[in-house]
Formats: C-alpha cells, sequence, structure tokens
C-alpha cells in the first residue's frame, strides 16, 4: 500500500536525482526552465508505469515456468500499483487521467515497441533498464512541482519488485555464457532510446550551452546507475 508523504516544505522548482537510500544527500539542480508542465510530467509517468505493466503481463504468457510466471507477476503488480496511485492522484488534481495520458501513448507505445526484445530475456532486461532509468529520471523531476511532486516522488520510491527479474537474467546467463555478451549489448542500446524519451519529456528550450549544462548533471547521475544496474547483474554496461 502506498504511504503518501504530505508535510514536506515546498521550496521551489528544482531538479534533483533523488537517491531511493539517500533522499536528502541527492545532487541538486536549478531546472525550472526545462522541468515539463505538470500535466505532461503526471501523464507521461503515469503512461509509463502502464506500458510496463502491459510489457510484464505480455512476458508472463511466453515463459515456461510456473515460478518465473509468478516471479515477472510481482513486478507487473508493483507497475499497475504506481500506474493506478499516480491515475489517482490526477484524479484528485481534477482531471482525466485518460485525457491527460493520451498525448503520450503515441510515442511512448512506439518507445515500448523499440524495447522490446525478440527472446525473453532481451524484454526482461529492457523493463529492468528503461523502468529504473526513466523512474529515476521522474523522481529528479519530481523535486520541480512541490507537495505534488513529493507525493509522486513517493509512489516512484516504492518496491518495484524487479529483484527477480535481476535473478531470471542472471540465471540464464548462468545456464549459457553467450548470453552475458548479447545481453551486454541489448543493454547498451537501450541506454540511447531510454534517453531520448527523457529529453523529449523536458520543456523545449533552445537547447544552447546553457541548457546543457543544467542536463548533464542529471544524465551523467542516470548513467552511473545505469552501470550499478548492469554490474549487479554481471554486464557490462
Amino acid at each position: 500500500m502506498v504511504k503518501w508523504f504530505w508535510q514536506r516544505r515546498d521550496t521551489g522548482r528544482r531538479l534533483q536525482l533523488r537517491s531511493r537510500d539517500e533522499l536528502s544527500g541527492a545532487h541538486r539542480v536549478d531546472f525550472e526552465e526545462l522541468a515539463p508542465d505538470i500535466d505532461t510530467f503526471l501523464g507521461q509517468a503515469a503512461y509509463l508505469q502502464l506500458g510496463f505493466f502491459e510489457t510484464l503481463t505480455e512476458l508472463i504468457q511466453t515463459i515456461p515456468e510456473l515460478s518465473e510466471k509468478e516471479a515477472v507477476s510481482r513486478a507487473a503488480g508493483a507497475a499497475l500499483t504506481k500506474h493506478e496511485a499516480l491515475v489517482a492522484l490526477i484524479r484528485e488534481r481534477g482531471d482525466d487521467p485518460t485525457e491527460v495520458m493520451r498525448p503520450f501513448r503515441e510515442p511512448l507505445d512506439a518507445f515500448r515497441a523499440a524495447t522490446h526484445g525478440v527472446r525473453p530475456q532481451e524484454t526482461l532486461l529492457s523493463v529492468h533498464i528503461t523502468a529504473g532509468m526513466l523512474d529515476d529520471f521522474y523522481l529528479a523531476l519530481s523535486a520541480s512541482y512541490g507537495e505534488t511532486g513529493d507525493r509522486v516522488a513517493r509512489i516512484l520510491l516504492a518496491d518495484s519488485d524487479r529483484q527477480a527479474i535481476v535473478e531470471l537474467i542472471s540465471q540464464a546467463i548462468a545456464a549459457d555464457s553467450e548470453w552475458r555478451s548479447l545481453l551486454a549489448l541489448w543493454g547498451r542500446r537501450l541506454v540511447g532510446d531510454t534517453l531520448l524519451i527523457a529529453r523529449a519529456a523536458l520543456r523545449p528550450g533552445d537547447r544552447g550551452r546553457a541548457d546543457q549544462e543544467k542536463v548533464e548533471p542529471v544524465f551523467t547521475e542516470l548513467m552511473a546507475a545505469h552501470s550499478r544496474r548492469m554490474d549487479a547483474m554481471g554486464l557490462a554496461a
């Protein structure tokens, strides 16, 4: 059950990459000019979680082992829980969640299709990597939206139940070493597509030197977190 965090004082619009372990020690950077409007932020975040749920649900049908189906179903359930919590927040603000999400359906469906692997192991890695990076990115953006952003952060910080996915990938690598190089290559491909989605979420700017200087520290941290995820699976980032 998601527990809302109501009491944090709004200190203005900032971008910070919030650590799942140490929120108070996160790197901060002024991002006011590039943070999207609140409907864009909520609509994209909610639809992304729905997409992760849909991909994982489809995977359950292709995985033969019952224990593996159950593991993937837990991750799917966690994504659905986050989606439903974000949808509830949109409704609480007086908006129609379907209409708020609708503008992002086509580009995010295209992203999901582009990162869907030929084999279940590739798609499992896709969800783990893309969801991890984009959860981190939206956690960073959440610092720009006061109390609403804090509530979104609490939703995204809830357990994603993706450790079982890591274990399934590790088991595949242990059973056949060829998976290591194939999945490492696939993981590197995923990064480019995922960063494009993150950049597209930002408010349009001139993308000049000043904008780049605001963006790059956050994307540097996204890449560092990605490298840690890959390392945890024995894969080269």
